[in-house]
C-alpha cells in the first residue's frame, strides 16, 4: 500500500468521525433539553470521570491515557457549549496558570470570563453571571492559597470538581540573560523557585506582581531596564518573550491544586473527596474531640489547615479534606458527631478526586 492509499483511507476514516460526532452532538442537545426541563445541573463532574475512565478501560493501549483525555476534552467541550451557553469565572487575566487550568477541565469551546481577584470569582458564579469559577487552592511547594479558603467562610457556593495541573515554570525575556536585572513574578512563583533565583540571580530585585501574565507584560515595557519574568510558556507565548530557561522550578514534581466551584455539589462516583470548614467552641480539647469523630470513623483526613476566622479575635476556622463523599454513611455519622463539638460545621462539597 503506498502513501497516497493510506492518506485516502484517513480521509475515509475522518468523514466517519465527523458524521458520528454530528450523531453525539444531536444526542448531547436532547440531554441538555431533559437536562433544563428536570433542573438539574449543565455540567456533571460525576458523569464526566466516569466516561473518561471507561474510555481508557476500551482504550486497551492503542493511545496513552493522556491522549484520551485530551482528546475526549474537547469533545466533552464542545458538548458542554452545545447543552448551554457555559460561561466560566477565573483567576485572570488570560494566560495564567488559572485559566490554563480552567481550559484543563472545561476545553476551549465554553465562554471564559477573566476576573481580577478571588473575591469577584466567587461573586460572579454566586450572581449566576458565570456557570462556574475555577481558582487555585494549595500548591504541592508553597502550599494554601489563604484567600480561598477565606472566601469560603461566607460564601454560599459548593465545590463540585478539582483539578491537578503541573506547573512548570520558565525565565523569558527580550533581552540577553546577562543584562537581566529585574525579576517580576507572582509571589507563590517566586517561592516555588527559590533557590534557583538564589542560585543565579542572587543580586536581582524582585518585584511580585498580580499575575505571571502581568509580569511578562512589564518584562516587555521595562526590557530596556533589565526586566524579565517568572511564569509559564503561555505568558511567554502572549507577549513574544523568548524563554531563556524552561522548568526552573525547585521541584520537579510542582503542583497546583484548583476547584471548580458551583452552586451544587457532586453526586457519588466511588472515588470521592469531602471539604467542610469547621469552628471548635473556646474550649479545653475542643480540637482533639472535633477530629476523634474521624478516627472513631476510620475517615482519612487528607488536608488541615487553620484561618483567623476574622469575627473574634484568636477565633479560628479550620479546613479539611476527608477520603470520601458525604452521603457516604461513614462520612455522614462522623460530620454529626463533629457538630456536637463545634459552633459551625459547614459543607463545602464533594466532588471526584481525580489525578489528572
Amino acid at each position: 500500500m503506498n502513501l497516497d492509499d493510506i492518506r485516502r483511507q484517513i480521509d475515509a476514516i475522518d468523514q466517519d468521525l465527523l458524521g458520528l460526532l454530528g450523531k453525539r452532538a444531536d444526542l448531547v442537545h436532547e440531554v441538555g433539553i431533559v437536562k433544563k426541563r428536570d433542573g438539574l445541573q449543565i455540567y456533571a463532574p460525576e458523569r464526566e470521570e466516569a466516561l473518561l475512565r471507561r474510555l481508557i478501560e476500551m482504550n486497551q493501549g492503542r493511545l496513552p491515557e493522556k491522549s484520551i483525555r485530551a482528546i475526549y476534552r474537547e469533545i466533552m467541550s464542545a458538548a458542554l457549549a452545545l447543552e448551554d451557553d457555559l460561561k466560566i469565572a477565573y483567576l485572570g487575566p488570560e494566560g495564567t496558570w488559572t485559566h490554563q487550568a480552567a481550559i484543563k477541565k472545561f476545553g476551549h469551546s465554553v465562554n471564559y470570563s477573566a476576573q481580577p481577584n478571588f473575591s469577584d470569582v466567587f461573586d460572579q458564579v454566586a450572581r449566576r453571571t458565570a456557570d462556574y469559577g475555577v481558582v487555585p487552592i494549595e500548591n504541592s511547594t508553597e502550599g494554601a492559597v489563604s484567600h480561598t479558603l477565606d472566601l469560603f467562610v461566607d460564601s454560599p457556593l459548593h465545590i463540585c470538581a478539582q483539578i491537578l495541573l503541573r506547573i512548570e515554570n520558565g525565565l523569558m525575556a527580550s533581552i540577553p540573560r546577562e543584562k537581566i536585572r529585574t525579576l517580576y513574578s507572582h509571589p507563590q512563583v517566586f517561592g516555588q523557585c527559590r533557590s534557583w533565583i538564589l542560585k543565579h540571580f542572587p543580586e536581582a530585585d524582585l518585584v511580585e506582581v498580580s499575575s505571571t501574565t502581568k509580569a511578562a507584560q512589564l518584562a516587555v515595557e521595562n526590557a530596556k531596564d533589565g526586566a524579565a519574568a517568572l511564569g509559564g510558556p503561555l505568558a511567554a507565548e502572549m507577549y513574544g518573550l523568548t524563554l531563556l530557561e524552561e522548568s526552573i522550578q525547585d521541584r520537579a514534581t510542582n503542583t497546583t491544586r484548583f476547584l471548580v466551584i458551583g452552586e451544587k455539589t457532586c453526586p457519588q462516583t466511588g472515588n470521592d473527596r469531602t471539604s467542610i470548614l469547621f469552628a471548635i467552641h473556646d474550649r479545653p480539647g475542643s480540637l482533639v474531640k472535633a477530629l476523634q469523630a474521624f478516627d472513631r470513623f476510620h475517615i482519612n483526613m487528607s488536608k488541615i489547615e487553620s484561618r483567623p476566622s476574622k469575627r473574634k479575635d484568636w477565633e479560628y476556622v479550620f479546613y479539611v479534606d476527608l477520603a470520601g463523599h458525604c452521603e457516604d454513611a461513614a462520612v455522614a455519622e462522623a460530620l454529626d458527631e463533629l457538630r456536637n463539638h463545634c459552633s459551625m460545621v459547614k459543607l463545602l462539597g464533594s466532588y471526584p478526586d481525580s489525578v489528572e
